[in-house]
């Protein structure tokens, strides 16, 4: 989630279908945060650690904010909630440039949703994927009708009720290929049921992009 260009400012927010205290706790605690952050990989603790622990600064209640000038705010009631991840600036001609930690966050909250709104029972496994393709062609390879958020990120549950979401670098419509990465959540599965989930996705993934990656706890992160 970095950009070597000038930050541009974002705003980024999904309302779940819970409280603002359960959804103030799924942000700022680590236990939580590894049920819908990001994917698995062997140093995912330590990311979440530095992320929302040591570089995270409480700004008010229930908002937190970074060093680059973006900021994580939760709003609501006991029933219902709003995450918005924001970085404020002066807009300008390159609004639609593609930017890493924002398109990061699209992909993120969505998880934070899901996991939220279904309450899945037992521990999370992600299988995340990364390679050169068309975001057509990823989407299809998901299967399902997938529902958009932004241009360049979009999620569905599939046929065996996992959560999938898909992002590329460019617009999920354009015939340009780039980099995309599908990040597959799980919930309860057992080693073995998992293990047959995430070859079924290697073989998937393998025929539709370049420099397919698979990435699991005991894999290092791209």
């Amino acid at each position: 989630m970095s950009d070597q260009r000038i930050s541009k400012p974002y705003a980024v927010e999904v309302t779940v279908a819970a409280g603002r205290d359960r959804v103030w706790a799924a942000v700022t605690q680590p236990e939580v945060l590894r049920q819908w952050f990001g994917w698995d990989y062997d140093e995912l603790d330590a990311e979440i650690r530095h992320i929302f622990v040591t570089e995270a600064t409480l700004q008010a209640p229930e908002q937190m904010g970074w060093a680059d000038g973006s900021y994580l705010v939760v709003t609501g009631d006991d029933e219902r909630a709003t995450v918005r991840v924001a970085r404020d600036g002066p807009r300008t001609g390159d609004a639609d440039r593609y930017d890493a930690i924002e398109e990061g966050w699209r992909s993120f909250l969505i998880q934070l949703r899901h996991f939220l709104g279904e309450q899945p029972s037992g521990a999370r496994r992600t299988v995340y994927l990364t390679g050169t393709t068309t975001g057509r062609r990823a989407l299809e390879t998901a299967g399902g009708e997938a529902t958009r958020a932004g241009k360049r990120v979009a999620w569905l549950i599939d046929a065996d009720g996992h959560l999938v979401v898909v992002a590329g670098q460019e617009p999920l419509d354009s015939l340009d290929t780039g980099m995309v990465e599908v990040t597959v959540s799980t919930y309860g599965l057992d080693d073995a049921a998992f293990d047959v989930l995430r070859k079924r996705w290697r073989e998937r993934w393998a025929r539709v992009a370049r420099d397919a990656r698979v990435t699991t706890a005991d894999t290092p992160a791209p």
